[in-house]
């Protein structure tokens, strides 16, 4: 056993990293390994169905689109939630680059524009040099950053109180930053085992799709492992008590995912994220804010316009509402309010 960086390494591991570099980092095993395991799932769940079942077979044969369909059904969740575990949640430190990148483009272009203008003029030209251009650029950079992100709070606020004691950047609102990523995260809602991954702005809507996906296919494997029950009942006890003790682990995880997609459904409708709504009390910009007002909601239709859409660009940050918004938010609503839609 040797000791790399601080870590103790043993010799099969130093092996698996020789002839397998990108394995090399045990999260990263980790996470191959819950991919590799929720893949068989899938494979085991639909193979003995195939496998015992003589009647769906015939019925392939017969209507070979109605298999096709729940096989389709199998690949597109698949491929779904390999999407969704590559996907990016959204880093702070992401934004934070385009940002400076943004403005050292703005700052360049506006140097330049001043020299032509100058030398147009016959004025005298005074040159920078690039390493002090360049630290000029970077302290500009980090308050242009600051700026956005102070924006963003309600005037007062101190750049401390927004700032991550582990990143040392500061956070827009709604961003967390997650200890397993090891990175801050814009609009955090949790960090999902099985997908490897953490769950923000970049990738919850196709979180939501690969749920909505995994229950549909849970619920159809479920019709067909009953049906199969209902036919086959005195037939081989073993087979009963495979596909028996299968349908039971299969309800369970039926009652999970349709749990989930009704608790992430209410959460994109209003707005919110996991997060905001476990620890609201401890989120300090929320504290104040009445606990049935939701901040961030701009309506049902707004919410599910934002959420559908790929919201990639640093413009999309929300801000913290001003004192009138959440007032006008908190207002009971009336029978007018719901005959001009007030909600949506």
């Amino acid at each position: 056993m040797t000791t790399v960086g601080g870590v103790c390494r043993s010799f099969p591991d130093r092996a698996l990293a020789r002839c397998f570099p990108c394995l090399s980092d045990p999260a990263r095993r980790s996470s191959l390994g819950l991919k590799v395991t929720l893949v068989m799932l899938h494979l085991i769940f639909v193979g003995f169905l195939f496998l015992f079942d003589d009647d769906l077979i015939e019925k392939t044969k017969k209507e070979p689109w109605y298999i096709g369909i729940y096989l389709s059904l199998l690949f597109v969740t698949l491929v779904q939630y390999f999407i969704t575990s590559s996907s990016s949640p959204g880093y702070v430190v992401d934004v934070m680059r385009v940002v400076n990148e943004t403005d050292v483009i703005h700052q360049k272009s506006s140097v330049a524009s001043k020299q032509l203008a100058s030398s147009r003029n016959g004025s005298l030209i005074v040159s920078v040099e690039g390493s002090q251009s360049g630290r000029n650029f970077q302290v500009s950079n980090s308050s242009s950053w600051t700026k956005l992100v102070m924006s963003m709070y309600p005037p007062g606020t101190s750049v401390r109180s927004c700032t991550c004691s582990y990143c040392n950047i500061e956070q827009p609102p709604r961003a967390k930053h997650c200890h397993d990523c090891d990175k801050c995260v814009l609009q955090f809602d949790h960090h999902c085992v099985w997908l490897g991954t953490c769950v923000g702005r970049d990738n919850h809507c196709k979180f939501w799709w690969y749920i909505c996906e995994e229950t549909a296919l849970c619920l159809w494997t479920g019709i067909l492992y009953i049906t199969f029950l209902k036919a086959n009942i005195s037939r081989a006890w073993w087979k009963d008590a495979i596909m028996i003790i299968l349908l039971v682990a299969l309800s369970i995880s039926i009652l999970f995912l349709l749990l989930l997609l009704l608790f992430h459904s209410y959460l994109v409708l209003t707005n919110q994220t996991t997060y905001e709504l476990v620890r609201r009390r401890r989120i300090p910009y929320l504290r104040r804010i009445p606990e049935r007002v939701f901040p961030f909601s701009k309506g049902v239709c707004r919410n599910l316009s934002d959420f559908c859409c790929v919201r990639s660009s640093i413009y999309s940050l929300e801000s913290l509402p001003s004192p009138e918004e959440v007032e006008e938010k908190s207002r009971p609503y009336t029978c007018f309010d719901v005959l001009t839609c007030r909600c949506c």
